[in-house]
């Protein structure tokens, strides 16, 4: 029985137009070692750029431009009753643009947004070591959001 309904699912899948991503023909194929992303800037870019790499692979012979422009805020979000504050959320956005390497054409343009939160006790290298954490963490958040409306455009 079990069987039948994966056949079944399969069917619908099929019906509807289910194309997967690193399918023959899929965005993540046409995707995949044929993005040259642009050099980063700072930290964050480096970091930004480096997950982009993991997921999307480096360009051999780059069929696209991915051009990426990334801002990040700090908000303070908890202050203790001495005026300290504990709390933080880092507020990042990426702007993206995917061109055609050969002509320039804008392919796809967009952008993401997310924010990660990290708390600010204990000794200030701690707080530190929590800010870059977040920095980490927020910069992967962005390279995943783009990477996927990428895998999910239309190429």
């Amino acid at each position: 029985m079990h069987w039948l309904k994966t056949v079944l699912l399969c069917l619908t899948l099929a019906a509807c137009g289910f194309e997967p991503v690193y399918g023959p023909g899929g965005a993540g194929t046409a995707l995949q070692n044929r993005v040259q992303i642009d050099p980063p800037n700072d930290r964050e870019g480096f970091l930004l750029v480096q997950r982009l790499e993991e997921r999307l692979g480096r360009a051999g012979d780059p069929a696209y431009r991915l051009a990426v422009n990334l801002s990040a805020g700090l908000q303070s979000r908890a202050i203790d009753p001495d005026g300290d504050v504990r709390r933080f959320h880092l507020i990042g956005a990426a702007a993206y643009t995917l061109t055609d390497s050969g002509t320039g054409a804008v392919i796809r343009s967009d952008q993401v947004n997310s924010f990660v939160g990290y708390s600010a006790t204990g000794t200030n290298v701690a707080t530190v070591a929590a800010q870059r954490d977040a920095t980490q963490r927020l910069m992967t958040i962005l390279a995943d959001q783009i990477v996927l409306q990428l895998q999910a455009s239309d190429l």
